[in-house]
Parts: structure tokens; C-alpha cells; sequence
């Protein structure tokens, strides 16, 4: 099969933007409407996009932020909300964001592993390990745990998940009325895990759905986090200003994945696109400046503070100077790293940086008419750089309107995009395969070797 792009729509409902939500075509209470979540799952397969993708905080606004502008301060669980919309929908996957940091992978592998049996193979699970002393004081701790112990309880949780995803095989179910045999007790397992951060007996009390069990998704691009991404991820969600930058991640993250073993056709390099699009540049360029606009400075500063660590307070710093010198916190190492690169290549004052990063937060932003964003696309896809990208509309509903209505037709008459869902699975609209229960595995070796 042509290699095609793959798409996933990232749509929290107060939208991306720090502004978004003053927009007079957003819904003020988009972040806690169902009915616009519904809109926007319904747009989304519409436009024949691979999956709905959302992120999720521990603690009331981004790194903890409270500035009264901030629409993250309050939103669904993601696993519940997607449960909620699977049914309205028949193709299009659900990509929820849980933490390893706080979650016992007992419960990680239930909750997964039912909302794939209610969307029929179509759920996956972004991994990420959680950052912030304000979340670490949700959760019976005073400071967030150092970066390096975060990612190897991460690697512990993934695959204390994994093998509980396991437990039944997926023949294992009978369901035989005349004989009363319901499953076959033969093909049901035990985990029996005990490791450094994790005990768990097991098995998981939840059957394999179509697709087998969740993609795992994965979203770190610092050295730990590219680690764990090469050993256990399925789609990588990462973040780049440049072609060169994602071009190295990329190469990188492929030969890591070959010397582990693994194929790395099977793992997916998703970055993330904030677009602006516009019938003309003038008009993608007054869609940008009309947004950046609407910004309440508080909240700028807010976003800043946040994703240069949670240590630098830029309250009472001239707004038009530089940004200050920050040093690393045990934070998103790779993220903080991204914004000072930002600001010093751009030489960008705090007030233009913060206007910069508002609708995407380091992700990369165009602006430029559906031509132009599929040229991007295209010259990243086909240079190794990119299998697909998560896009990140600025603000909701429009802007995801215009990438469907606008964009997905150009990439599609390039040759570069479906124009029919593959499967009814998450994995099979992937081009991921199946996986095999290792249990099935090893009766078939024994069998083979009888």
C-alpha cells in the first residue's frame, strides 16, 4: 500500500490558543460541552482524520497557572469523555492522555482496555509521566519526582500494562449457552509482576477487543523520553520548529527502535502543526493577527512561566526585553529547552515569544493558504522527518473546519491522503499490525516444535 500521511486531530474544547476561547466563533464553555466535543469528533471523521487526540493535566490549568483568562482550568477526563463520544462515531479513534507518574497500571490497563471494547478497537493511550510540584501536591507528595525516576517507573508501568493486556487471549472466550463453558480458563493468565516501583498479581478483568489492545502513543523527546518512545511506542507525538531538528528525531527514534529489535515501519512519527489557513496569505495572516490579539497579557505571562519550568516568574519583567536566564527543573526538560531555542533563534521579546507559543506551545505553527501548509507537510513526510502529523486548530470550530474543508481536499488530490478509512480499527487505519498475544505465541512455538 502507498505510504500515506497520517493525521490526528488534537481538539481540547477551549481550544488551543491561550485566547481561543474569546473568539467570537468558540463557544465561551467549549472545554465542558459535550455537544461540542460531539462537533468536533463528527468533523473530525469527516475530514477521514486517524484519530481524536487529547492531552490531560493533573491539577487546574497549564503548569498550574490560575490567571482568569486560562480555559484550561477546567475540562473532561479524556477516557471518559471519549467513551462517551465512540458511539456517535465509526471510524475515527480515540488518543487519551493518562500519567504513569499517578496512576497504578491496573488501573491504566481497565480503564484502556474498555473504552477499546466500546469503540470496537479504536482507543489508544498516550503515555506521559507528568510534570509540576502543583500536581505533585494532588497526589500526596510535596515536589514532582526527578525526571530520570519518572521514566523508569514510565518504562515499569508501560509494561506491567502490556502483559495485563495479556491476561485473556483473544480466542479465549467461548460463550458456549449449550455446554455452559463461558471462556477457557486455559487461555486466561496471571501477570505476576513484581518490580521496582510496581507489584501486581493480575489478571486484568477485561477482554482483548478487535484491534488486540490500545496503540500506545507516546509524547517525551528528551533523551529518556526517546528511550521509552523507541522501546514501547507505537506513535510518537513530538515537537519541532525546524525540518533539520525532525529530521534527527526522526532518524534517530527509527534506529533506536532497529537495534531494539523492533521495525521501525511499526512506530509512527506524529509532529505536531498549529495552522492557520487562509484562501490568501492576508487572509490566514489576519485570522493569525485578529487571534494574538484577544491575548490577556496575565495569561501570556502564565503560559511562560509554565513551560520554562514553573521557577521563573516573568511578573514585573519588562514585557518588550529579552527573556531572563532560567535554570533546568525537573520539569519538561525537552520543552524548556524548546522555548529558550525559540526565543533566542527568533530574538524575541517576552511579549512576542508568548505571542509566538499561544497556539501551540512549541509546536509548529503556518500560515498560509491550504497550498502552502501542504507543501510543509509534504517536504516533511517525504524527507524523513514526519509519518504524519497531530493537527492543532488554533481555535474551534473554524479553524478545524477550514484544515477539512480546505487542506485535507489539497493533500488528497496530491495523492498524499485517504480518501476512505482503511479498516474500522484504530491499528488498521494506522498501517499498524496486530499484536500478538505472547501466551498465542507460545502455544503456536510448542505446537511448531511438536
Amino acid at each position: 500500500m502507498t505510504r500515506k500521511i497520517r493525521l490526528g486531530a488534537f481538539l481540547p474544547g477551549g481550544g488551543q490558543h491561550v485566547a481561543s476561547w474569546r473568539h467570537p466563533d468558540q463557544p465561551a464553555d467549549g472545554a465542558t460541552s459535550f455537544e461540542f466535543h460531539k462537533r468536533l469528533a463528527l468533523t473530525a471523521e469527516r475530514g477521514l482524520f486517524d484519530a481524536y487526540f487529547l492531552a490531560d493535566g493533573l491539577a487546574v490549568g497549564f503548569g498550574g497557572a490560575r490567571e482568569g483568562g486560562n480555559a484550561r482550568v477546567a475540562g473532561f477526563e479524556p477516557v471518559t469523555l471519549f467513551s462517551a463520544l465512540a458511539p456517535f462515531t465509526t471510524h475515527l479513534g480515540f488518543i487519551a492522555t493518562s500519567s504513569t507518574t499517578y496512576e497504578e497500571p491496573y488501573t491504566t490497563a481497565r480503564k484502556f482496555a474498555s473504552l477499546d471494547l466500546i469503540s470496537e478497537g479504536r482507543a489508544g493511550w498516550n503515555v506521559v509521566t507528568t510534570t509540576g510540584d502543583l500536581t505533585a501536591q494532588n497526589f500526596n507528595r510535596d515536589t514532582q519526582l526527578p525526571h530520570a525516576d519518572r521514566y523508569r517507573r514510565a518504562a515499569e508501568h508501560v509494561d506491567v500494562v502490556r502483559k495485563l493486556w495479556e491476561s485473556f487471549e483473544d480466542d479465549a472466550f467461548i460463550r458456549d449457552k449449550q455446554s455452559g463453558v463461558f471462556f477457557d480458563p486455559a487461555k486466561l493468565h496471571d501477570t505476576d509482576h513484581r518490580g521496582e516501583h510496581f507489584s501486581v498479581r493480575g489478571p486484568l478483568n477485561v477482554s482483548r477487543s478487535p484491534q488486540g489492545h490500545p496503540v500506545i502513543v507516546q509524547a517525551g523527546q528528551s533523551e529518556d523520553g526517546r528511550g521509552l518512545a523507541a522501546a514501547t511506542a507505537e506513535v510518537i507525538f513530538t515537537a519541532h520548529q525546524h525540518i533539520e531538528t525532525a529530521q534527527e528525531f526522526y532518524r534517530d527514534i527509527k534506529a533506536r527502535a532497529r537495534a531494539l529489535g523492533r521495525n521501525p515501519d511499526h512506530i509512527l512519527v506524529m509532529p505536531g502543526v498549529s495552522a492557520f489557513v487562509g484562501r490568501t496569505e492576508a487572509e490566514a495572516r489576519e485570522k493569525y493577527d485578529r487571534l494574538t490579539s484577544l491575548i490577556v497579557e496575565e495569561d501570556g505571562i502564565g503560559l511562560l512561566n509554565g513551560l520554562t519550568g514553573g521557577t521563573l516568574d516573568l511578573h514585573g519583567y519588562d514585557l518588550d526585553g529579552p527573556l531572563p536566564p532560567a535554570p533546568p527543573t525537573e520539569g519538561m526538560k525537552s520543552r524548556q529547552a524548546l522555548i529558550r531555542q525559540i526565543a533566542d533563534e527568533n530574538n524575541f521579546t517576552i511579549r512576542q515569544l508568548y505571542q509566538w507559543i499561544a497556539s501551540a506551545r512549541g509546536h509548529y505553527t503556518i500560515v498560509g493558504t491550504p497550498e502552502q501548509i501542504a507543501d510543509t507537510l509534504q517536504k516533511w513526510f517525504e524527507n524523513e522527518a514526519a509519518d504524519g502529523f497531530n493537527i492543532l486548530p488554533p481555535w474551534l470550530p473554524t479553524a478545524l473546519d477550514d484544515f477539512v474543508d480546505l487542506v485535507i481536499p489539497e493533500l488528497q488530490r496530491r495523492g498524499l491522503f485517504r480518501t476512505a478509512y482503511e479498516g474500522k480499527t484504530l491499528r488498521e487505519n494506522l498501517g499498524l499490525p496486530f499484536p500478538t498475544n505472547r501466551w498465542a505465541a507460545g502455544h503456536a512455538a510448542l505446537q511448531a516444535a511438536e
